[in-house]
């Protein structure tokens, strides 16, 4: 019997996502040796099934979109695009499915690698059970930090294993474009997967069982990206549940609540996402395996002074860049309190403190247009209970946006506390947005006053001008 090897660190890692490099990056550039453990690739989600494979797949979808809508260019793009060619630029930005450049930065920041699933088996102690079944015991002398993300939910229908269904995991890694797809859902995955394979030859249905798309942000950033959809050629069916699903002779027939029978060759469900918790041992430390971890602003989980929750884990923010933020921001906390001080800077937007993730958490839906938002929208500040006024914008009529496209569309939105006249959200829709909204985010993190801000000239003739026209918006009326 192969004796258990242990070994002791500063701080112990579980899960090598973006999220768990962040936070070993910060560890070790404080000093305490660090082990990130890992089960799969170390890169996790984002690198190799999610942000990274899905932007290069939607790169040229948007790319041929604008050069459409260019004068001049529009008639030289008319042809379909080379799905094997996106495929493959897919495929590299993946690195094709490998993850050696990621551990060779682990190494190089001075981080031990540890593949296999981890478990906790009791405070501060986390239990490796390698690929040929080997085991080491990894303690912790100050944290462990869990920063397994998320995963998949598929609904709970009859024979649905028998369908073999696409999760986002299939979806980002398809080798070739399914002549028919269903795609389930309104979210962001369901929206931005139904732009790409349309785009690159599938013929797309999207079944949405709610009223509208992207239902956290402003209705009508929905609204835009369904009907670009639905001229694109997505036939997009709003109010519709699935009912039941089977696979025949290849085929897959869904059936929906009004009866319809759909017929494709594959089925993507986008349907929600939950935490990898299951099996991590943390009824070890009495907490309930597969749930949500609940922490405090500097990630560490309620009731523990070792134990920190970074990530999609946490459910605050289901966003690569925040977790990313938060790993940031635990890193520091857990370096800090290493060091024996036990005064942190708790105040909001102190070094220790995620406040970002409470009201100015950015993102970007790579749709055609596009959907970018920060902060709150005008419903979540209204039920905040905040004295707010929306502004609003019609993107079209800044010459910029004109320039960038002919025929544009989008549109703008500002959200205004009115006792303290600074934003505390904006959301743009349009082509090129997602290179707008940091300006945005800034002004909402920042608190920048209106006043401030308009000081802050856009440049002529670029889209940022919508600044200065939803400044007067809001000082005219």
């Amino acid at each position: 019997m192969t004796e258990t090897e242990s070994i002791a660190y500063d701080v112990v890692v579980l899960g090598a996502g973006p999220v768990g490099e962040n936070v070993a990056d910060r560890t070790r550039a404080a000093g305490l040796s660090t082990a990130v453990v890992e089960s799969e690739l170390v890169g996790g989600e984002c690198s190799y099934w999610a942000c990274m494979p899905s932007k290069a797949l939607l790169r040229p979808v948007i790319a041929r979109a604008d050069a459409r809508r260019t004068p001049g260019l529009k008639e030289a793009v008319q042809g379909p695009l080379d799905t094997a060619a996106v495929l493959a630029h897919r495929d590299y930005y993946t690195s094709h499915w490998k993850d050696d450049g990621q551990v060779q930065w682990l190494d190089s920041i001075g981080a031990d690698v540890h593949r296999g699933h981890g478990r906790l088996s009791g405070p501060r102690t986390v239990t490796v059970t390698g690929p040929d079944g080997a085991q080491t015991v990894l303690t912790a002398r100050h944290a462990v930090a869990v920063c397994t993300g998320t995963r998949a939910v598929l609904p709970g229908l009859p024979g649905l294993a028998d369908v073999r269904p696409w999760t986002s995991r299939e979806a980002t890694s398809a080798q070739a474009a399914p002549g028919r797809l269903i795609v389930v859902g309104g979210g962001v995955v369901a929206t931005e997967m139904a732009t790409a394979w349309q785009a690159l030859g599938s013929e797309v249905t999207l079944l949405v069982r709610g009223k509208g798309l992207l239902n956290r942000m402003e209705p009508f950033a929905g609204e835009l990206v369904a009907e670009a959809l639905g001229e694109a050629g997505v036939d997009v069916r709003t109010g519709t549940s699935v009912e039941s699903v089977s696979r025949q002779n290849g085929t897959v027939v869904a059936v929906t609540d009004s009866g319809d029978r759909i017929e494709a060759d594959e089925i993507l469900f986008a349907t929600g996402r939950a935490p990898r918790t299951d099996d991590i041992g943390l009824d070890t430390v009495g907490l309930e395996p597969g749930s949500w971890l609940d922490v405090d602003d500097s990630l560490r989980v309620t009731g523990s002074e070792w134990l920190y929750g970074v990530g999609d884990v946490n459910h605050r923010a289901l966003l690569t860049h925040q977790g990313k933020y938060q790993a940031r921001i635990a890193g520091a906390a857990i370096a800090a309190r290493a060091s024996g001080t036990d005064r942190l800077e708790s105040e909001p937007w102190g070094a220790h403190t995620a406040t970002a993730d409470h009201g100015a958490v950015p993102q970007v839906v790579f749709t055609d247009p596009e959907a970018a938002s920060v902060g709150l929208s005008l419903a979540e500040a209204e039920q905040a209970g905040h004295r707010v006024r929306a502004v609003d914008y019609d993107l079209a009529s800044v010459s910029g946006a004109g320039l960038y496209a002919d025929g544009y569309r989008g549109r703008a939105r500002m959200v205004v506390d009115l006792e303290r006249e600074i934003l505390l959200g904006v959301t743009f829709v349009g082509p090129g947005v997602g290179e707008l909204i940091h300006s945005a985010t800034i002004a909402v993190a920042g608190q920048v006053p209106i006043s401030r801000l308009w000081h802050a000239v856009p440049s002529y003739p670029t889209i940022s001008e919508v600044w200065l026209r939803l400044l007067e918006a809001y000082r005219d009326n």
